[in-house]
């Protein structure tokens, strides 16, 4: 099955710039869409299927933040590249905290512009989504639920804290591995102080004891390390 060009937005107010940049753009494969103003690239992102978008930064009716802007409202994620005539480094820093990825400053070659547009898409296929977190584990015989803040076994159900959840999906999440008392603290307590561990040390109390129902599950503390969930089913 052929793969669909990569469609992207252009919005360039000069319009002889732009068709020259869409003419390049379409003959390296991607479908180019060239708008002349802010308001109508906003207006084509938020009715058209965008993979990628170039913006100039000075536009009539709405400049390139404010589109950048809008798009970041809509989508965290489409790649913007910004073009613009200043070199000002307030822009350029304006620019990444809207959310751009990448800065180019005319004149520009058209070869450079097509490289930086092909390095921020091998960035994102070398960043597949994350896959979906997991919210019911199966502990030998026991059922945990994370939204429910529950550790089921037959018909008992035991209510956990907020603090028991965190710390149990976490040994989950490295069940038959080693969890580190490091990472538990700065995941669940923000931080690794004594008191927070001595806390931490009762919770692991608490959850060995909900636990011991099921002679195939363990707890265990690997000295000078962190825990351990084992589970033999």
């Amino acid at each position: 099955m052929e793969k669909k060009p990569i469609h992207v937005l252009l919005a360039e107010d000069d319009r002889n710039l732009g068709n020259l940049l869409k003419n390049y753009l379409d003959a390296k494969g991607y479908h180019t869409t060239l708008c002349l103003n802010g308001q109508e690239a906003t207006d084509i992102f938020a009715n058209q299927e965008i993979d990628f978008c170039i913006l100039d930064i000075m536009m009539p009716v709405k400049d390139g933040f404010a589109v950048a802007k809008e798009i970041r409202i809509r989508d965290k994620k489409t790649p913007i590249l910004f073009l613009t005539a200043k070199s000002m480094q307030e822009d350029k820093l304006k620019g990444f905290e809207l959310g751009g990825d990448d800065y180019l400053t005319k004149p520009f070659s058209m070869e450079e512009l097509l490289l930086r547009m092909q390095a921020i898409l091998r960035r994102l296929d070398d960043n597949p989504k994350p896959p979906q977190e997991e919210v019911v584990f199966t502990i030998g015989s026991y059922t945990f639920d994370v939204h429910r803040q529950t550790l089921t076994i037959g018909n008992h159900e035991q209510k956990l804290t907020s603090k028991e959840t965190g710390l149990l999906r976490l040994l989950c999440l490295h069940v038959n591995d080693v969890l580190t008392r490091s990472e538990a603290l700065t995941e669940i307590w923000n931080n690794d102080s004594y008191f927070n561990a001595r806390s931490m040390d009762v919770y692991i109390v608490k959850l060995r004891k909900y636990l011991k129902q099921d002679p195939t599950v363990g707890l265990i503390n690997v000295h000078g390390v962190g825990f351990k969930l084992v589970t033999n089913t």
